[in-house]
């Protein structure tokens, strides 16, 4: 796997990773991470746990990653792509406010992208999924509708997902990733949080696809 810190890149493999790894409590996977900074935080925030940020967009990483606690690893890889050697490492994953290829993979099911967040996932893993208006409307959906597929896709593919939560300006300015900040100060502050948990019953069935 490809990580960077700073403007330098460089490989992990999977026994180093592992033994990053040990001694951790939680290990917290974010999935289209940005600029890391929620990353970042989580990770000064949460000292027992390691924190993982996966983005393909390795320049918007490269300062953030550069100060970034030794509990904090980012990964240069696509979302449709998750490396293989994430199986069964996370115990919380999020995707806060994706767009692009990730927002629209999220919509459109693709199997790919719902294969690796069933990989990364261990059983009982709870997916924290946070979806705003104007990402949704450039792809052509309303944010009620939108959450309503997002949700379903994640039922179907193995998580136990209540009702989307509406999320207003007040509460985006607590989240500290850009993106709910430029939302919170922005013309269109609607937003959407998902709470999933990985369903037990359904993994041995879907690891299977």
């Amino acid at each position: 796997m490809e990580i960077i810190r700073g403007k330098h890149a460089s490989f992990i493999d999977e026994p180093a990773l592992v033994e990053r790894l040990a001694g951790y409590d939680a290990i917290h996977v974010d999935i289209g991470t940005g600029d890391g900074r929620f990353v970042a935080h989580l990770a000064r925030a949460c000292p027992n746990a390691f924190v993982i940020g996966i983005d393909a967009c390795r320049e918007n990483l490269r300062d953030v990653s550069r100060v970034a606690p030794e509990n904090a690893l980012f990964i240069i890889a696509n979302a449709q792509g998750l490396p293989a050697a994430l199986r069964s490492l996370a115990s919380q994953v999020t995707i806060n406010f994706p767009w692009g290829s990730l927002l629209e993979g999220l919509l459109a099911n693709d199997p790919a992208l719902l294969a690796g967040l069933r990989r990364v996932a261990r059983p009982n893993t709870m997916l924290e999924v946070r979806l705003n208006g104007g990402a949704l409307a450039e792809a052509g959906w309303s944010l009620e509708d939108g959450g309503s597929r997002v949700r379903d896709v994640l039922a179907e593919n193995g998580f136990d997902v209540p009702p989307p939560i509406a999320l207003r300006a007040g509460e985006l300015k607590a989240i500290p990733t850009t993106w709910a900040k430029r939302l919170a100060f922005g013309r269109d502050p609607r937003a959407l949080y998902l709470r999933a948990v990985r369903n037990v019953s359904t993994v041995s069935e879907l690891e299977r696809v």
